[in-house]
């Protein structure tokens, strides 16, 4: 990379940085439940997506990764296949998931966590709190590169701890206790499950991408992001489908929520420890069971917090980038004496206190209904704006044949058309059955009613879920017609789209140019 401006972000991260981060963008604690609440079944098809979506994924990532990369990744790659348009719409998509996520169900699951495991927060004490959670990572996104890689760092470590002393305790609570029956015939896959557990299987998944978003502050992009995205596939699919199994052998089926179901979990195993499960299924730690339990929700609550920083870290530096390059108002495409795009932060944090009191307000207390739609509406914006960047990958294919790629996607064009259909047709599957929950059940004559498969909290009421999909969709679909019109009296001082691509900085762009 080129630069011809010093003011191009520091270089600091490198590969134990980007491994943390993936680890933290693609292991989101906060849907662990939702997967579990499945049943055996979730196993089956993780293991189906992984290999059907999630490899593909990873592959055709490592290949734009090392071959584009620029600052902004998802938004260079289809701003260099589709045009400024596309992308900078495309672009809004993929920001505006995180704040939306932010303030959701990781702000929900944080609460939640301290409220199970600390103390009650009534009434306005909720608000508090879920502004301390947003805003701590608001905190940590604006920090400068040598300050914010110790985030993710603490995230993974957080993850690998939680997630072993639960293993630990779940083989303890098996010897003395037992574990409940499960049947070879659980596993089988299913349309309606395929249905019901695709769109937060493949959120489970997602991320890939975000160091390439980030790849201004990586000191070898070309090497770090493919070795990278191998060792955090391979350590994400241990770090979900082990406490996800362990879930479903601790916990009955008619206990297991997609909220509280790893929580839950949790609370059972630490018994061990001290305390007992009563007949009725209630929990009760004592001694060292609470102690161990206090301290795998603290562990927990900042899994949460790292998992919505590292998506940031990621997200705000390629719609900054996009800004930068016309595709918004320019001054949000301006970064600070650190290489920081702290004024898209700051509107990134307070998109995201706004989601939170939204939803805090507009769900009366009905927490699960507040964590159903916000999770639903991250997937549903990230997944759009995975349509257009997995596209990106074939066309790019063809439009640069020349440029150097470290790392090619195997089997030559055959494997290259095998993971866009692939990636790309997972992501048309996932927004149909966001948007209508139950797609095909009962269809054509088949056994069904696709009423019972609305997400929890929204029994009974399918116009409302669909609404609380589609305005926002609209609404963001304007937002970024909006930031593209801000951007026109920048884009007129820039070339068409090519190789040369801006980047912020604190006297506005630099011209970055991958070689």
């Amino acid at each position: 990379m080129t630069s011809v401006d010093s003011a191009a972000p520091p270089r600091g991260l490198r590969r134990l940085d980007v491994l943390a981060m993936l680890l933290c963008a693609i292991v989101g604690l906060d849907t662990l439940g939702s997967v579990a609440a499945n049943g055996p079944e979730g196993l089956t098809w993780m293991a189906v997506l992984g290999l059907l979506f999630f490899v593909p994924y990873g592959l055709l990532i490592a290949e734009l990764g090392s071959a584009f990369p620029a600052e902004g990744g998802p938004y260079v790659w289809t701003k260099l296949a589709f045009g400024r348009f596309a992308a900078g719409i495309n672009q809004v998509f993929y920001w505006i998931n995180n704040p939306i996520w932010l303030g959701g169900s990781l702000c929900v699951v944080a609460i939640t966590t301290f409220e199970t495991f600390f103390h009650p927060l009534p009434g306005a004490w909720k608000y508090l709190a879920g502004a301390v959670f947003i805003g701590a990572a608001g905190l940590a996104v604006h920090s400068p590169v040598a300050i914010g890689r110790w985030v993710p760092i603490a995230g993974a470590l957080a993850r690998v701890a939680l997630l072993g002393l639960f293993v630990v305790s779940l083989v303890v609570y098996a010897v003395r206790n037992g574990l409940q029956p499960l049947s070879a015939g659980d596993y089988a896959p299913t349309y309606l499950g395929l249905v019901a557990l695709t769109p937060v299987i493949v959120f489970n998944y997602m991320g890939f991408e975000i160091p390439s978003a980030a790849a201004g502050g990586m000191a070898d992009p070309k090497r770090d992001v493919p070795a990278a995205l191998l060792r955090g596939g391979v350590g994400s699919a241990v770090l979900y489908g082990v406490p996800i199994l362990g879930t479903l052998l601790v916990l009955p089926r008619d206990q297991l929520g997609s909220l509280t179901g790893f929580i839950d979990a949790c609370r059972a195993v630490f018994t061990v420890y001290g305390g007992h499960v009563a007949e009725d299924g209630t929990v009760v730690l004592t001694g060292a069971g609470a102690l161990f339990a206090k301290l795998a929700a603290a562990g927990l609550i900042v899994g949460l917090l790292t998992s919505g920083t590292a998506w940031a870290m990621g997200l705000s530096r390629a719609q900054a980038v996009a800004c930068a390059d016309g595709a918004g108002p320019r001054w949000l495409g301006v970064t600070d004496r650190h290489g920081t795009p702290a004024r898209i932060n700051l509107v990134s944090t307070l998109v995201a206190a706004l989601v939170m009191v939204l939803a805090l307000s507009l769900s009366a207390g009905d927490v699960q209904a507040y964590f159903t739609a916000g999770i639903s509406l991250a997937i549903s914006a990230t997944a759009i704006s995975y349509l257009l960047t997995f596209s990106s990958f074939i066309a790019l294919r063809r439009r640069y044949p020349d440029v150097e790629r470290p790392y090619r996607v195997p089997f030559g064009n055959a494997g290259a058309w095998t993971a866009t259909v692939l990636t790309v047709g997972t992501m048309a599957f996932t927004v149909l059955a966001l948007i209508w929950p139950g797609l095909g059940v009962g269809w054509f004559g088949t056994a069904g009613d696709p009423a019972d498969y609305l997400p929890s909290g929204f029994e009974g009421r399918r116009a409302a879920y669909t609404a609380s999909q589609l305005v926002p969709v609209a609404l963001i679909l304007v937002l970024g017609c909006v930031f593209y019109a801000l951007g026109t009296r920048r884009r007129r001082e820039l070339p068409a789209p090519s190789l040369t691509m801006p980047v912020p900085s604190d006297r506005g762009v630099t011209a970055d140019v991958p070689s």
